[in-house]
């Protein structure tokens, strides 16, 4: 059945509908999909690093002391410290951002997912720095952790051979803002220079 004339479906669909739509053009004309490659990798390569670090400051800040309740305490399967569960809360609330990163690294967009990392590493900075009374006051190391193993997971995704550069520029680009873990950071960085993890494929 034909739409008609004049009304804007696409502005009515949601995020899943509008991917199905994009999918379905793309099997219909693949010839489009060099452009649409190109369109994604404009969109994924458009990151600001203070955005991104206001952002995971804004997510663990926001994680009060309520969101515990249904964590900590007896559990069925046994007893659940506060400090034990507001790490995983917290865990839960930046998972996203760094399963982005590792994502655009596989897309081929380093640098991009090298400034994502940075603005990880400085929201974690920014909020511990904070001293936040929220599930945070029970996690106080989470941070620092959290940052130290967000830049690891990235540096170990790069062939070994271009790993200290990478993280060259990983810290370059914290200096200035997460001045107390710097020798934290560059020493997670050596680390992971020489991890023998497997690496994705060059490109």
């Amino acid at each position: 059945m034909a739409r008609r004339k004049g009304k804007d479906i696409l502005s009515c669909l949601d995020p899943n509908e509008l991917a199905e739509v994009m999918h379905q053009i793309l099997i219909h004309h693949p010839d489009l999909r060099d452009e649409a490659n190109n369109v994604a990798s404009n969109l994924l390569s458009e990151i600001s690093v203070e955005a991104v670090s206001e952002e995971v400051t804004d997510l663990i800040l926001g994680v009060g002391l309520e969101v515990l309740g249904n964590r900590a305490g007896k559990q069925p399967w046994g007893y659940v410290e506060p400090g034990e569960a507001a790490w995983e809360v917290l865990e839960e609330t930046i998972e996203g951002r760094q399963n982005d990163m590792k994502r655009r690294v596989h897309a081929g967009l380093e640098r991009s997912a090298e400034r994502l990392c940075q603005g990880i590493v400085i929201g974690l900075y920014n909020a511990m720095a904070s001293k936040c009374d929220g599930a945070l006051a029970w996690a106080p190391d989470f941070p620092a952790e959290a940052a130290t193993q967000s830049v690891s997971d990235l540096i170990e995704l790069y062939p070994r051979n271009r790993r200290r550069a990478a993280g060259k520029r990983i810290i370059n680009g914290v200096e200035g803002h997460a001045e107390e873990w710097l020798e934290m950071l560059c020493r997670a960085v050596e680390t992971a220079i020489s991890s023998k993890k497997k690496v994705r494929k060059s490109r």
